[in-house]
């Protein structure tokens, strides 16, 4: 039996098989994001199968993060379906066109590889890795837990991951199950905002200014049921926000009153930033659950597939024991070339935060005088509000410069696009706000003095 929907045929007898053959037409376009499914027990009838087999099918695509089910309104497929990445949204910037979309570090203030690599090599000849080794280091967790340390985040395990999202995704699976909703920031990380619901997680949307996530959209969240919170205590990406001491007591009051919430930090600006880190987490609460995690991507490079994260002893503790079912360990070749670049102090971190910071204030400065507004705190993004995100895009690309469209970032916000820093030179800040301004009020007769 089969039931035909929008052109397509969903087909099987076995939860899985309805399934299977629902993402089928996600992923191959015949069933469009947004397509309303058909009602279980409209559809078990067409199929002949039992309804509880279509409910069990349509429960499996919940948790994959292919639908979405909103009470009466029934089932449909995700606006973006979790096969479908937020990277997609974007632009290709031909030839010609500077691109200043894609969010990476500037080459030149990446250190080389060379001398922490042959380093790894050297540990790798004198004690090669074998089953049953620890999955650590020591002397990685030893320079981690200093770090953490000197920031004051509070005593904890240490664990590695492969990257900040990999980290995040263990913690987060450390403590919930499919339905439970996450706080997220919006705008907020495009990875995250697709990884929540790929685990089959719901997102409630947190607005967020230059000081990071507004107290009153966080104690929303969470009286709306939100079971975790995952913030970015600077750099965030994409406003650049970063978490001041005064916002951080606000936030640590509102999370007091929901100690069961698990707070996930993400210092996105480890080692690209000189403002000071303040912690939501801390050694008497306000939760008892908590993780921060730093990557070693944006300072050392995207391919050092490394994060190390904190956090209390029972989360820590879930997060090694299903790491060792599944890859067991972060590499230990990497985790030997990390620390020989920690040791090394093969990078200035207030040299490469005033690089990007006077590319980013420049940028700032110049939109300003143009009467644009936007944001940058830190980091090495500007996020600019605009009234129309595609035809913003557009006029831009037309101008000769590839930005990232807000969508990739958004949730509920109003619409917005990101301009990347690291790829811009000193003395381009001018034409890019000239070409912003132009995008944003195109038309309208601009003088300056």
């Amino acid at each position: 039996m089969s039931f035909v929907l929008g052109g397509y045929r969903i087909e099987g007898r076995r939860a899985a098989e309805i399934a299977a053959s629902v993402e089928r037409g996600v992923g191959s376009g015949k069933l469009e994001p947004g397509e309303p499914l058909p009602p279980m027990r409209e559809l078990a009838a067409e199929l002949g199968v039992n309804p509880n087999t279509v409910a069990a099918a349509y429960r499996t695509l919940r948790e994959r993060g292919v639908i979405e089910t909103a009470g009466r309104r029934g089932s449909r497929v995700r606006p973006r379906p979790a096969t479908t990445a937020r990277e997609a949204i974007g632009v290709e910037a031909p030839e010609g066109v500077r691109d200043i979309s894609e969010g990476n570090p500037d080459p030149a203030l990446l250190p080389s590889l060379r001398a922490a690599l042959a380093a790894a090599a050297r540990c790798h000849e004198r004690r090669p890795t074998l089953y049953g080794a620890p999955g650590l280091t020591d002397d990685l967790v030893r320079l981690a837990r200093e770090a953490f340390d000197a920031d004051a985040v509070p005593p904890g395990p240490v664990a590695a991951a492969s990257g900040s999202l990999d980290a995040i995704e263990r913690v987060l699976a450390a403590h919930l199950k499919p339905g439970d909703a996450v706080a997220v920031e919006d705008p907020g990380w495009g990875s995250l905002l697709d990884l929540v619901p790929a685990l089959g997680l719901r997102t409630i949307p947190v607005a967020l200014d230059d000081d990071g996530p507004l107290p009153e959209a966080v104690e929303r969240a969470l009286r709306q049921g939100a079971r975790a919170l995952v913030v970015t205590d600077r750099a965030q990406n994409p406003t650049g926000a970063a978490i001041r001491a005064p916002r951080a007591r606000e936030l640590r009051r509102v999370l007091a009153a929901h100690p069961r919430v698990l707070l996930i930090e993400d210092d996105h600006g480890h080692g690209i930033v000189d403002l000071p880190l303040h912690p939501l987490a801390g050694e008497d609460g306000p939760t008892e659950h908590w993780a921060l995690v730093r990557s070693t991507a944006k300072a050392y490079g995207p391919d050092l597939r490394l994060a190390v994260l904190t956090g209390d002893a029972v989360t820590v503790d879930r997060v090694r024991g299903r790491q060792r079912l599944g890859p067991g360990w972060v590499s230990h070749l990497l985790q030997y070339t990390v620390t020989a670049l920690w040791e090394s102090r093969a990078i200035d971190p207030a040299e490469v935060a005033g690089s990007y910071g006077r590319r980013r204030a420049a940028l700032l400065d110049a939109l300003a005088a143009r009467g644009v507004q936007a944001h940058g705190r830190s980091g090495m993004n500007v996020w600019v509000p605009v009234p129309d995100e595609t035809g913003a895009v557009a006029r831009l690309l037309r101008a000769g410069w590839a930005v990232a469209p807000g969508a990739r970032f958004r949730i509920a916000s109003p619409p917005g696009v990101r301009l990347t820093v690291s790829a811009l030179s000193g003395d381009e800040a001018g034409p890019v706000a000239d070409a912003v301004a132009a995008a944003i009020r195109p038309g309208e007769a601009r003088r300056y003095g």
